[in-house]
């Protein structure tokens, strides 16, 4: 992405879209029973409490009646429909996981299975986005936690510790882009969650050759553990790598969520908050998903930053735009053309 000379002025920047993940499906019920949705009613009205806050992407799991992180398509469909009427505006984003919490105990953390994974595709009412993971890589979420962040939940227990220490990202080649396939078949936009910049390399490769022809939204997830770490080195580079067509969103954990999304507020970039990334707002106080929304739109307020409501939203996601080829979407994103037989040189773009 390029920054110019007025690139951090808030007037020159793009509307903020703030992302949250509200329903925390690593946690156990009684880890944040004043924040974790459990019946069906109640996860509905969280989404409306953080619509109402100024979040207008929702990342989407679902919970079974017993608070355990739900991995029926059915549960799913339940939930998408009850926030259809809730929140028509907000931006539906299912995670593409469905669940990683262990079964039971001893068990590892792990994704679904690649076919159950494919039938996200086959959601209904459909989600506008479902989020992709790129290249298989571990996915270690505690390795940036202390013992501070997680003393007196369940992943105090050796055995759910050692679950998600140990959990890995399943997203080979053939999976990714059959997974692409059947997403825009099904009028479902893909929002890349990606850990590095070989995987925004990859991403590249696919859109070069004809996998995937869509609008660009991802995040750059900087949680450790096989992932980026939050520093500020790591995060510029992959920034700058991004083209500037696309619509680039900051994800971290824990206590070094709020410094991140400061900084992607300040850079005209885009947020994420909630329990799925942090409990926590200062050191040893409890933050809800709707307490970190408020204060992301009070940072916001106060760098001069407008924040998007849900049509402006879907508008900077261009939600249902699909593009027909590797060739129109490079040059939406704007990004050189692909070489042609004999071309010598860096492609170009003609002028219009």
């Amino acid at each position: 992405m390029d920054f110019l000379d007025d690139s951090l002025f808030p007037e020159n920047q793009e509307k903020l879209v703030i992302t949250v993940a509200p329903y925390g499906p690593e946690w156990e019920p009684a880890d944040f029973p004043d924040d974790i949705a459990v019946t069906m009613a109640e996860q509905v009205q969280k989404a409306v409490d953080c619509y109402n806050a100024g979040a207008t992407v929702l990342h989407v799991h679902a919970r079974e009646a017993d608070g355990k992180g739900s991995k029926r398509l059915s549960r799913f469909n339940e939930l998408l429909a009850g926030l259809r009427d809730a929140v028509p505006d907000m931006i539906l984003q299912v995670g593409g996981s469905i669940s990683f919490s262990p079964e039971g105990e001893g068990e590892k953390a792990k994704w679904l299975s690649d076919d159950t994974r494919h039938m996200l595709a086959e959601l209904s009412p459909k989600p506008d986005q479902v989020t992709i993971a790129i290249n298989t890589s571990q996915m270690n979420i505690v390795e940036l936690m202390t013992e501070d962040d997680y003393a007196g939940s369940s992943f105090a227990r050796p055995d759910v510790y050692k679950a998600y220490r140990e959990m890995t990202v399943p997203a080979g080649p053939a999976w990714v882009e059959e997974h692409l396939r059947r997403l825009s078949a099904a009028g479902i936009q893909t929002h890349f969650q990606l850990a590095s910049v070989p995987q925004l390399e990859t991403v590249e490769r696919l859109i070069r050759h004809g996998a995937y022809a869509g609008p660009l939204n991802l995040t750059w997830v900087a949680i450790g553990g096989g992932f980026d770490g939050p520093n500020p080195c790591n995060m510029m580079e992959f920034i700058r790598r991004v083209p500037n067509g696309a619509c680039l969103t900051l994800e971290s954990v824990m206590r070094n969520v709020l410094p991140i999304n400061t900084m992607a507020l300040a850079m005209g970039l885009h947020a994420r908050c909630g329990i799925e990334d942090t409990l926590w707002g200062r050191k040893g106080q409890r933050m809800t998903s709707v307490q970190q929304i408020e204060q992301l739109v009070r940072i916001a307020r106060e760098l001069g930053r407008d924040v998007a409501d849900g049509k402006e939203a879907r508008r900077i996601y261009k939600i249902g735009t699909f593009y027909k080829d590797a060739d129109e979407t490079l040059a939406k994103l704007g990004l050189a053309p692909n070489r042609k037989a004999g071309e010598r040189g860096v492609p170009r773009r003609m002028a219009a």
